[in-house]
């Protein structure tokens, strides 16, 4: 659109701000009339009015401001507001808009504490949730987009997602990201001085960003919701400072302190080695959230105690990966069995298994490939339950982007790390599987059709999924229904993420694979119960 065509008027973006503080109001952002006043004269501001709509605005009850945003956003393009009328700078508007119709950041978080006593903390965190739903922090009109379904195996149902919430920058937009300098403020994303920022074309705007302060091991932490949620109430926990991430028994430490403050909440963290590790290592942080992850919902194969600790039990999960399980009613006995686990394992080798906890480098330097992936939960039977995921970063010839990572045959469909989220049982799988995946489909129909010699050539859209699709069409043939061939290709792809998951476990689940894990837990002298 051209900024001299003016698709909304003045007289239309006056009602639209209206419509947006009547939303605010009703969705209890804006909490008195004073701050209806000062919202209402940003926002005249904001877009060069100096007089606001005289006349009557209709009482309507929307779910969300975007469709008001929306027309907002390109009522602001036409008058200069945003240079570019891309989703970066459109992206930018919208939070600006938006953090003046929320409380300040300290306001917020004290009526968290008010909820907390008036109704409960459950009540607290529905509010909070909902808050930063309807602040457009949570992005949840693009999170629908998302695709989902289960896929049933041998652990239980896996959770399948195609990611297509967070929007691919269009050309434009990367070669704007190639002219910006090097910034250093913030550090990163998950710094607390996001809170208010109003961004940059190559960092997000955070004004309708708020966050809850937490004391952890009596260091100051602080809770929010992602903005783009893989799982009911997807929360990040960050620490106050910008420190990298560890696992140690500090982070054991915090997790328990959070699910004891939080008990209708799990928390869990990504390892704190590349490969293994999470997307952001700079920064320590958890995740956590509301929600039964499949590997919660396991049971346990194999029981094991410590004579040490008697009021604590180790269980071998069935699962994929490799996990133990302790559970205990005490929070300094779970803490210590966990802290003992993690030492252990980090020093723990087993050549036969594959399993070697250090690499010799030429300057004589040991470069460590052990650590534990945590998941903590606090029980309604009042037992503290932590998973320990046992992670080894390793390389070889054969499989140099991980030993205990996805293998080079399944990349076409996951090539990136396995991180807290998929080690629990969901996977978060790339969009552009949506398009791939529907024109595989295609190809069982019947409705498309390809020598093997054109699937597997590299100019063709599919090349990298040909062996896959070539088998699927061996197996089920092309006369499939549309509706048969959806089932088809999202069942196959869900074993595609199992085999992800087998790919990443330590002790594989066979004989020898099961064996190894008991040697390692009974070499720390467990003893089977």
């Amino acid at each position: 659109m051209a900024k001299e065509q003016l698709e909304i008027s003045a007289n239309d973006a006056l009602i639209l701000i209206e419509r947006l503080l009547q939303f605010a109001v009703q969705r209890k952002l804006l909490a008195d009339q004073l701050d209806t006043h000062a919202a209402r004269n940003e926002l005249l501001d904001l877009f060069g009015f100096t007089e606001a709509f005289e006349g009557n605005v209709t009482e309507e009850h929307l779910e969300s401001a975007v469709p008001l945003l929306e027309q907002l956003l390109d009522y602001g393009y036409a008058i200069g507001l945003i240079p570019d009328n891309i989703t970066t700078y459109r992206d930018l508007l919208d939070a600006r808009i938006m953090g003046y119709l929320l409380p300040r950041p300290s306001e917020a978080s004290a009526a968290f504490q008010r909820l907390t006593k008036e109704e409960g903390l459950k009540a607290a965190t529905d509010a909070f949730y909902n808050l930063s739903i309807d602040s457009n922090y949570i992005r949840m009109d693009r999170i629908r987009k998302n695709l989902y379904w289960l896929h049933e195996t041998e652990f239980g149902k896996l959770e399948i997602t195609i990611n297509l919430s967070k929007p691919e920058k269009d050309p434009k937009e990367i070669a704007l990201l190639k002219t910006m300098p090097q910034a250093k403020y913030p550090k990163c994303l998950l710094c607390v001085e996001n809170v208010g920022y109003a961004g940059r074309p190559d960092h997000p705007a955070r004004q309708n960003l708020r966050v809850l302060p937490l004391t952890l091991q009596e260091e100051q932490w602080y809770f929010q919701y992602s903005p783009y949620v893989y799982y009911n109430e997807h929360s990040i926990i960050f620490k106050g400072v910008h420190e990298p991430m560890v696992i140690s028994h500090s982070s054991f430490a915090r997790l328990l302190d959070f699910v004891e403050q939080f008990p209708h909440y799990f928390i869990g963290s990504n390892a704190d080695l590349p490969i293994v590790g999470g997307s952001i290592l700079s920064h320590d942080h958890f995740q956590g959230g509301r929600h039964v992850f499949p590997m919660e919902a396991a049971s346990t194969d194999v029981l094991f105690v410590d004579p040490k600790l008697p009021g604590v039990r180790f269980g071998i999960v069935n699962w994929p990966m490799s996990v133990v399980r302790v559970n205990g009613t005490s929070k300094a006995d779970v803490h210590s069995a966990a802290c003992r686990l993690l030492d252990e394992w980090r020093a723990y080798s087993d050549a036969a298994a594959d399993v070697l906890a250090f690499t010799k480098e030429a300057d004589g330097k040991l470069t460590p490939h052990n650590t534990i992936t945590p998941i903590a939960r606090l029980r309604d039977n009042g037992e503290y339950e932590v998973d320990l995921v046992l992670r080894n970063n390793r390389t070889s010839e054969e499989h140099p982007d991980g030993i205990f990572h996805p293998h080079q045959h399944l990349h076409h469909v996951k090539k990136e790390n396995i991180g807290l989220i998929e080690v629990m049982g969901l996977a978060v799988l790339p969009g552009r599987l949506k398009d791939e995946l529907e024109q595989i489909a295609a190809y069982l129909t019947g409705e498309a059709v390809a020598t093997s010699a054109e699937l597997q050539a590299d100019t063709r859209p599919l090349h990298k999924h040909a062996d896959w699709l070539l088998s699927l069409i061996e197996r089920f043939g092309t006369a499939n229904t549309a509706e048969q061939a959806k089932t088809i290709v999202e069942s196959e792809t869900g074993g595609k993420f199992l085999e992800v998951l087998k790919d990443a476990g330590v002790y594989k689940r066979t004989a020898d694979g099961a064996a190894a894990f008991e040697r390692f837990l009974t070499t720390i002298r467990l003893q089977r119960a």
